[in-house]
C-alpha cells in the first residue's frame, strides 16, 4: 500500500485526485493540505511514500516547500502536478529535487503511472513536456541555467507585478533578500533594466500564463 499526501490550494482539485487515486486498491491518501505550512506539517506527521505537490499554494511557494521537505527527508518522493506546461517550470522543479512533473492537462492515467514511477525511484514527466524538458536539461537550459529555484520564484512574482514587500511575504524572505535576488537575476540574464528582464521572461514564457499562486 502506497501512502500519499496531496498538497493543493483548491479543495475541489484535491477531492478529484483523491477519487482518481483511491480507485487503485494499493494507493491510499493519508492526508491533504491546502497551504504550504499545512502541507509541511502533514508531511512531517505522516511521512508519505509519495507527495503530490502543486507549485501554486496561494501566498506560498511550492518550490520553497519542496526544498523544506527534502531538507527534512532527503529521499522523499515528490511528484509536482501543475497547470503550467512551460518546460522551465518543470526544469526548476526537478532542479529543486522533485522526482517528477505532471501537467494538470494530462490524462488521468498519466498521473497514476507517475505516482508508481516516483515511488520506485524513477523520474516521471508527462508526455506534453517530456521532450522539451529533456532537451533543456541536455543543453544546459540556456540563459536561465544558473537560476536558483528562489531566483526563479522572484522572477515569476516580479512578472506578476508584485512589489518587493509582497514577494518577501510570499516567499518568507526579507525585502533585502528580494532586492539582492532581483539584482542577481539581471546580472545572470544579462538584463540592464527591468524592461530587458521582462523581455527575458517573455522568452521563457513566464508571461501570459496564469498566476502560479492561483493555479
Amino acid at each position: 500500500m502506497l501512502r500519499l499526501l496531496i498538497i493543493d490550494d483548491h479543495a475541489i482539485v484535491r477531492e478529484g485526485y483523491r477519487r482518481l487515486l483511491e480507485r487503485r486498491q494499493d494507493l491510499r491518501i493519508v492526508a491533504e493540505a491546502g497551504t504550504a505550512d499545512e502541507g509541511y506539517e502533514q508531511f512531517k506527521t505522516h511521512e508519505p511514500e509519495v507527495t503530490l505537490l502543486d507549485l501554486s499554494l496561494g501566498s506560498g511557494s511550492g518550490l520553497r516547500l519542496l526544498s523544506q521537505m527534502l531538507r527534512h527527508s532527503p529521499e522523499a518522493a515528490v511528484l509536482v502536478f501543475s497547470m503550467h506546461a512551460e518546460p522551465l517550470y518543470a526544469v526548476q522543479a526537478l532542479k529543486a529535487g522533485a522526482r517528477g512533473y505532471v501537467t494538470k492537462g494530462s490524462a488521468p492515467q498519466v498521473l497514476v503511472d507517475a505516482v508508481y514511477q516516483v515511488a520506485r525511484g524513477q523520474r516521471a514527466l508527462s508526455p506534453d513536456i517530456a521532450g522539451e524538458v529533456a532537451g533543456m536539461l541536455l543543453d544546459g537550459e540556456g540563459e536561465h541555467a544558473g537560476l536558483t529555484p528562489r531566483e526563479f520564484d522572484i522572477l515569476r512574482l516580479l512578472m506578476q507585478g508584485l512589489d518587493v514587500d509582497a514577494i518577501g511575504l510570499a516567499l518568507h524572505i526579507s525585502p533585502k533578500t528580494v532586492r539582492n535576488g532581483h539584482y542577481q537575476l539581471k546580472a545572470k540574464l544579462g538584463a540592464r533594466s527591468d524592461i530587458e528582464l521582462t523581455r527575458k521572461a517573455l522568452q521563457f514564457k513566464l508571461l501570459g500564463s496564469s498566476d502560479p499562486a492561483s493555479a
